[in-house]
């Protein structure tokens, strides 16, 4: 036997179809007239001229956008490496700040120490004093400014992912793991098959979040010298007085950055039902 809805629910469907059917009007209509009143405003503005011609040269854009792909292509394959040896990092930190037992006092406090120093320190005097610092010693086998710029990055963030990592390992009951160690688990077996798993389901928004601070922040990799798309913007400006590049190198950013954001506004949305659902 099929189902067949009654005349008053076939009524409340078309009803909710006509709504939403209207909203989307409203909503093309609002945001077309706003858009309209923006670009006359912005366009018949006194001063336009020459902000168009400072910031928005097409001819400037299209000049240095080769330049600023290929340093965009480095800040890509910094991402991955960054990204994937931080979030390393900050899980082995914070798995050794979450030990118990007065032995692990030491690795505790170690720990502890590293996250709130690096945590505190900004970004960019971290990255001075490993691109600029440590070659300044002269010492044998020295990596390469972009190898101790890539670490500072790594080091930075990986304190403030250890406390994402330490927050989601501390919000699984104890009980969790009195139970699986009552199955006959090890602590080590205990934290890996039962808390972690729990854990990074529970902290990855957050974690994204991070990513995504991450995305941005490896454009500071200029500071210690290597071409990626900010030095080529900047180089871009330099020879010809000209913002353009600044602005196409922002772009760029803003798009390889778009796929990540709406993976984490999803990866949001998901938690936030499924915690509605189970509340």
């Amino acid at each position: 036997m099929t189902y067949a809805p009654s005349t008053r629910q076939r009524e409340r469907i078309a009803y909710r179809r006509r709504q939403a059917v209207r909203s989307v009007l409203l909503a093309a209509l609002s945001t077309a007239v706003v858009g309209t009143v923006l670009t006359i405003a912005i366009t018949g503005a006194p001063g336009w001229d020459r902000v168009k011609s400072s910031f928005f040269d097409p001819e400037a854009a299209t000049e240095y956008l080769p330049e600023i792909l290929l340093g965009l292509w480095l800040n890509i394959r910094l991402l991955v490496v960054c990204a994937t040896l931080a979030l390393t990092l900050g899980l082995v930190v914070a798995i050794l700040r979450t030990l118990r037992g007065p032995v692990f006092f030491p690795v505790r406090a170690i720990a502890t120490g590293y996250t709130y120093t690096f945590r505190g320190l900004p970004l960019i005097i971290v990255i001075y004093l490993y691109a600029f610092g440590i070659p300044g010693l002269r010492l044998q086998g020295t990596p390469d400014v972009l190898v101790l710029g890539a670490a500072a990055i790594i080091v930075t963030y990986g304190a403030y992912l250890a406390e994402v990592f330490r927050a989601g390992i501390e919000s699984v009951h104890p009980s969790q793991i009195a139970a699986a160690r009552s199955l006959g688990l090890s602590y080590r077996q205990a934290m890996r098959h039962v808390v972690l798993p729990q854990a990074v389901r529970r902290v990855t928004p957050p974690l994204l979040n991070d990513t995504v601070a991450l995305q941005k922040d490896v454009g500071l990799i200029s500071l210690a010298g290597p071409i990626d798309a900010i030095r080529a913007a900047q180089i871009g400006v330099a020879q010809d007085a000209n913002f353009t590049p600044y602005i196409v190198a922002g772009v760029l950013f803003v798009l390889l950055a778009l796929p990540l954001i709406a993976v984490t506004d999803w990866v949001t949305l998901r938690a936030a039902r499924r915690q509605n659902a189970g509340s």
